[in-house]
């Protein structure tokens, strides 16, 4: 089995879709292409809707090129590579293997990725891709049974305040958020060490942000925690109401609360962005939110877990850091 992931912000509550191909090989797939587009003469586009659920930016080119030029269809995945590379229209780069195709485009207002991988890649590298395939909302949520570590980041993690004293394990911050074009490229996880979710309320309130330290999604987090809660879900729901156009609240925490109440009152969401349409689950060890932002662009996700989640869920929370590290979770070099 051959599986299709297209990363892609208008494409759900987790920016993503996901299909099963019946192809033994991901070449085969490309095989079967040719011969529906080339030889049998199928529209290109209507055919690639059909089998991956949807269009996928400039995938089609291929297809059109090799009916344009009669290309013959490619014998191995080394001819595969040889003519995506020359005859596929991205706007990025395209990655070719035995088991797998990766490509990185944009359509002029997002990057966009899509990956062909065989299942026997998938389960061999889980740790890299379990999150990439991840079809579902929401993630699994339950940990309380799992040891609380060592979980270590495979990638690097941007430490936002000095370890806790006295305190144990970290809590992560991966924001699958932009505001620009460049929506893949390198989302930076964060951590708070030192602190696992059910105490980070509290935490949150006794830090003082540094400015141009603290992304502004956990700026509005911290400012949205009530003085006396005990858990993030509220401030969650209420963060999911907290309008773009607003800047990053910091202060010091009692009256910024207060005032930043007085914004949510009187706020008005703009460009069809829908609080009633995002999700958001909180749990022990685990917080998710897949903020709705408007219907061209879809949602944003955020996730917040701790090192209890993580080792109960090793697999996912690694491949979910490679996520937001950069595009292809495959890739062992820097993000762009």
């Amino acid at each position: 089995m051959t599986l299709f992931v297209y990363r892609s912000h208008y494409e759900g509550p987790l920016g993503k879709r996901v299909r099963r191909l019946p192809d033994a090989t991901v070449l085969d797939w490309f095989r079967r292409g040719w011969a529906a587009v080339v030889v049998e003469g199928h529209d290109t586009e209507t055919w690639i809707t059909a089998e991956l659920g949807g269009p996928v930016y400039g995938l089609g080119s291929i297809f059109e090129a090799a009916r344009r030029e009669a290309l013959a269809a490619p014998g191995t995945w080394q001819e595969l590579g040889d003519l995506l590379r020359r005859h596929l229209y991205v706007e990025g780069e395209v990655r070719a293997d035995e088991l797998s195709v990766r490509v990185l485009t944009d359509d002029d207002e997002v990057e966009l990725a899509y990956f062909f991988l065989d299942d026997s890649l998938v389960r061999t590298r889980a740790d890299r891709l379990a999150y990439l395939v991840h079809d579902g909302w929401p993630l699994p949520e339950d940990a309380d049974g799992a040891a609380p570590g060592p979980f270590t980041s495979p990638v690097p993690v941007e430490e936002l305040a000095p370890a806790r004293a006295g305190g144990e394990g970290v809590t992560y911050a991966v924001l699958l958020t932009f505001c620009d074009s460049e929506s893949i490229s390198a989302l930076v996880p964060r951590s708070f060490p030192g602190v696992r979710l059910p105490e980070l309320a509290g935490h949150l309130r006794a830090l003082q942000p540094c400015a141009g330290g603290w992304p502004g999604e956990l700026l509005a987090l911290r400012a949205l925690t009530a003085p006396a809660e005990d858990t993030i879900g509220p401030a969650l729901s209420r963060c999911n109401r907290w309008p773009e156009t607003e800047p990053a609240p910091m202060g010091e925490h009692r009256s910024l609360h207060a005032a930043c109440l007085r914004v949510l009152e009187a706020a008005r969401l703009e460009q069809g962005r829908d609080p009633g349409r995002s999700l958001v689950r909180h749990s022990r060890h685990l917080a998710q939110m897949s903020v709705h932002m408007n219907d061209f662009f879809g949602h944003q996700q955020w996730f917040l877990f701790d090192d209890v989640w993580a080792a109960g869920h090793a697999d996912l929370a690694r491949s979910l850091l490679r996520y937001a590290h950069g595009w292809d979770p495959l890739d062992d070099g820097e993000p762009r």
